[in-house]
């Protein structure tokens, strides 16, 4: 039984590997496929009589664990990705403007429908709503690679800020469960967002120094380690650990940036730079690993009798259609020029299923039905695949020569892209 084990996992794995490489030629998102891929193997599970088995993902919880180290990764893939300037600036701040209103009106807006159509309680509905608000980096940073540069740094922003302020209102909103009044939340709030960058920025500044103090052999994973550790334990502390992932990669891959004066000693900017890249593909096909078994796993947990369900048919279109409007909204304001394909890229993924998986028993409801998630996962997925296939006629984005960027990356290799040589 070992081997067959061993046999499913590495072709779950190729197979993967081959839906990327479908994804990069036809801009449909290789999460949908790994989605079906999973509802085909419990499926087949089922037909043959082994569909028992299945038990045991809900019973040691392996779909949450996985989702955690997968998200740790994304974000710092993500990270190591973003060049921090003053010509990046228009786009960080038009980003993350968009990213927190977004998910502000949207969470807002989905909760209301929650709370109007499920008649479920308002604080329950915005547990609801907040999973389903977030744009997932999972999904959009795989999917934009073949946008035009400034349109794809901006998805790959927007999504991180979406993730990483979604994540903390979220787990904010269950630290102040016990009902206490605006003020003190508003003040909770300030305290927890000021001593969370702060000891973010000391402890990302320690362990980039120490980093590039390791002389072993093994130090790459001995750092995911480290910042996974760091990452459980800030979540026991209720710290938003997550910006510490971040700061963390953005600091190694800018190191001037953070390093400026007196401490620039302390950092060898060359010395940096080879164990960067070698970190970096290291993050990445990591991040590729878990992110495979993560929506495989979960297409394994699908029911698709629940999207027969009209009461679910009509949550998830309300839901879906107050998301598109806000996103029309908020990009008119801050991104006028440029907005097809962006309107439609918007994808609920990762986030979204691991966020619905931590809310706590006392504060889940049975009026609301899990296919409500699984409609706004497929649907948000299959829009943007439109969107970005069509963006690719258009544009002929296929074509390497049709863009000067694209032809630079793919000829020469872009020298802020460490892993396309």
């Amino acid at each position: 039984m070992d081997y067959y084990i061993v046999i499913a996992l590495s072709v779950i794995i190729v197979l993967s590997h081959f839906f990327n490489v479908i994804s990069s030629r036809t801009n449909v998102p290789s999460v949908i496929m790994l989605l079906i891929l999973g509802i085909v193997i419990k499926t087949a599970l089922d037909f043959f009589g082994y569909g028992a088995s299945l038990s045991a993902i809900d019973r040691y919880d392996i779909l949450p664990v996985i989702g955690t180290m997968g998200l740790i990764l994304i974000v710092l893939e993500a990270a190591l990705d973003l060049e921090l300037s003053k010509e990046k600036w228009p786009v960080i701040w038009r980003s993350f403007m968009v990213a927190l209103l977004s998910l502000g009106m949207t969470s807002t807006a989905v909760a209301l429908i929650l709370e109007y159509l499920l008649f479920i309680d308002m604080f329950q509905a915005f547990l609801y709503a907040l999973p389903l608000s977030i744009m997932s980096s999972a999904i959009v940073i795989p999917s934009v690679t073949n946008l035009i540069r400034e349109n794809r740094e901006f998805m790959i922003y927007e999504s991180t800020f979406s993730d990483i302020l979604g994540i903390m209102v979220f787990y904010f909103m269950l630290g102040n469960s016990d009902g206490e009044t605006a003020g003190v939340i508003a003040t909770n709030v300030g305290v927890n967002i000021f001593f969370t960058v702060l000891l973010s920025i000391l402890i990302s500044g320690a362990l980039v120094w120490v980093f590039q103090q390791i002389t072993t052999h093994v130090k790459l994973f001995l750092v995911i380690a480290i910042l996974m550790l760091l990452y459980a334990i800030g979540k026991l502390a209720h710290f938003s650990s997550l910006v510490l992932i971040l700061t963390f990669g953005l600091m190694l891959n800018n190191p001037e940036l953070f390093f400026r004066g007196k401490l620039s000693g302390l950092i060898k900017v060359d010395n940096l730079k080879p164990l960067l890249r070698d970190f970096h593909i290291i993050t990445l096909e990591s991040a590729f690993v878990l992110r495979t078994f993560f929506f495989v796993i979960f297409g394994l947990t699908i029911t698709l009798s629940s999207l027969l369900s009209i009461k679910v048919l009509l949550v998830s279109l309300c839901v879906i259609g107050a998301t598109y409007l806000i996103r029309y909204a908020t990009l008119y304001w801050f991104k006028r020029e440029g907005m097809t394909p962006l309107l439609y890229i918007t994808p609920r993924g990762l986030i979204t299923v691991l966020l619905f998986f931590s809310i706590p028993e006392e504060f889940l409801s049975d009026d609301f039905d899990s296919g409500i998630l699984l409609f706004a996962i497929i649907a948000t997925s299959l829009i943007m695949t439109s969107a970005l296939i069509s963006a690719g006629r258009n544009r002929g984005l296929q074509d390497p020569i049709s863009d000067p960027d694209l032809e630079l990356e793919t000829y020469m290799g872009h020298p802020d892209d460490k892993v396309k040589e």
